[in-house]
């Protein structure tokens, strides 16, 4: 479960944004731009500390300019395509039914019972042998999980249907679902629909041939958690979403791939950024990933963007990465319950998420089955 940002990132000023969505320079004199920061004095340095000339920093701006154009260019051609074969209207809420029961003999998280969102816990969640063996059969809940909800993704179907089937398989098997009652969340599943950024609250709307769907699952197992999503296509989904979706798991993938014991946290934000970029898609910086272990959301915290944060991974370690991509801006408006999140324009948005522990030689999936 994607966790907001609440450390603003005031080192590294940001290029405003416009009201499509598109980056435009702030008049701060150390915007960031495409994620990294970038000083515009005629003085400005770069690795080496070898000082550019003013001609040379005119041809490096300019290639930077072009290089956002040919990215607005692409991100516009693929909203134009969405548009076109959008067969969904904008995201509406439909009816919240009351909150399923849980057994009593089953094991609560100790949020439950308050609707006061808990802090992020600052502590590092570093676990011993047994800590690691319940982590690891928390997350192969999770996953299981999250794949039986995946089967569940056809046109009709609404999400609160998704969440009943959910809430049953998590407490059958002795566990709590984590998001319920989290900081007065109702629901035992996160179901985000579209241009639902995350956080989407399973309601009566039903799932439309052409959607694409985050399920977003965390289980309280035996005191831990495991936290997992995707992003699943419902019936025929246009080529310009699918893209979305796939690079979206690729950057994902991109930000496992360099973990390890001493790597720094930082090193995810950059090769998801790079990723991304690629293909002219944004990433979001305002949800993040997080510790997870016995608490829900602990530091550290994973910026999904490229950032200069610091910080290294530690071997026992429990953490998520889920970025969420956007074919359009990554700013989101969130709705009057105070947990959806969709994006300002309106455009889609994908995300995907693993539970994730630092061995000493790599890193150690744990959201699989």
């Amino acid at each position: 479960m994607a966790l907001t940002a609440m450390l603003g990132h005031t080192a590294f000023p940001k290029l405003s944004t416009s009201f499509n969505g598109e980056a435009s320079l702030s008049s701060s004199n150390s915007p960031s731009f495409m994620g990294s920061p970038l000083s515009l004095s005629l003085s400005t340095t770069f690795p080496g500390n070898q000082s550019i000339s003013r001609k040379k920093f005119v041809v490096f701006a300019a290639k930077m300019s072009r290089l956002e154009e040919a990215m607005k260019i692409r991100r516009e051609r693929d909203l134009q395509v969405v548009k076109k074969d959008r067969k969904y209207r904008p995201l509406r809420r439909g009816k919240v039914s009351p909150r399923l029961p849980v057994p009593d003999d089953i094991l609560r998280p100790p949020y439950v019972g308050s609707d006061i969102l808990p802090e992020i816990t600052s502590e590092y969640q570093i676990h011993d042998s047994e800590g690691i063996a319940k982590m690891r059969a928390a997350g192969e809940l999770a996953a299981r999980v999250l794949n039986f909800a995946g089967t569940l993704v056809r046109p009709s179907v609404t999400t609160n249907e998704i969440d009943k089937a959910v809430h049953q398989m998590i407490i059958d098997a002795g566990a709590y679902p984590s998001p319920l009652g989290y900081g007065g969340f109702p629901k035992s599943v996160c179901t985000s629909v579209n241009e639902c950024m995350c956080h989407g609250i399973p309601d009566s709307r039903q799932l439309q041939n052409g959607d694409i769907i985050n399920i977003d699952v965390t289980v309280y197992l035996n005191g831990y958690h495991g936290d997992t999503s995707r992003t699943f296509l419902c019936g025929e989904v246009s080529d310009a979403m699918k893209h979305l979706v796939k690079v979206s798991e690729e950057c994902l993938e991109k930000g496992i791939a360099v973990c390890k014991d001493g790597a720094p946290f930082k090193k995810i934000g950059k090769r998801i950024s790079e990723h991304a970029e690629k293909y002219g898609y944004g990433v979001v910086e305002r949800f993040v990933g997080h510790g997870v272990g016995t608490v829900f959301h602990s530091e550290p915290i994973i910026n999904h963007h490229r950032n200069d944060e610091g910080g290294c991974m530690v071997e026992g370690q429990t953490f998520t990465i889920e970025p969420i991509l956007t074919m359009g801006s990554i700013d989101c408006i969130t709705w009057p319950d105070n947990w959806t999140a969709v994006t300002y324009d309106g455009s889609p948005a994908a995300q995907f998420e693993h539970t994730l522990l630092i061995t000493k030689t790599g890193v150690e999936i744990l959201t699989t089955c």
